[in-house]
C-alpha cells in the first residue's frame, strides 16, 4: 500500500512488487465533493475507499509505504481508516 500526498490530493496504490504492477488504486481525484484538499477528513475517506478497493481485489494484508512522510496527522488518519476497513498492516 503506497501512499502519496500532494498539496491538493491524496493517492493510494496497491502494488505487487514482484510482478511490477498496480493491483488497485484510489485517489481524492475520484471523490465527488466541492473543494478537494489533502486534509484529515479527506484522508479518512480515502483510507476507507482504499480498504474497500483492496478487499475487492482480494487483498487483506499490506505493507504500508508512506514514503518520506512522517507517521502523524493525515498519514496516521488514513492508516487508521484503512485498518478499520479491514486491512492488516
Amino acid at each position: 500500500m503506497s501512499v502519496k500526498f500532494s498539496g491538493h490530493n491524496i493517492y493510494v496504490q496497491f502494488v505487487d512488487d514482484s510482478a511490477g504492477r498496480t493491483i488497485a488504486a484510489v485517489s481524492s481525484l475520484t471523490m465527488e465533493h466541492g473543494k478537494r484538499r489533502a486534509n484529515t477528513q479527506t484522508a479518512t475517506s480515502i483510507g476507507e475507499l482504499a480498504a474497500g478497493a483492496a478487499k475487492a481485489a482480494g487483498i487483506t494484508k499490506v505493507v504500508f509505504d508512506r514514503g518520506a512522510a512522517k507517521y502523524h496527522g493525515k498519514v496516521r488518519v488514513l492508516a487508521d481508516a484503512a485498518r478499520n476497513g479491514g486491512l492488516i498492516f
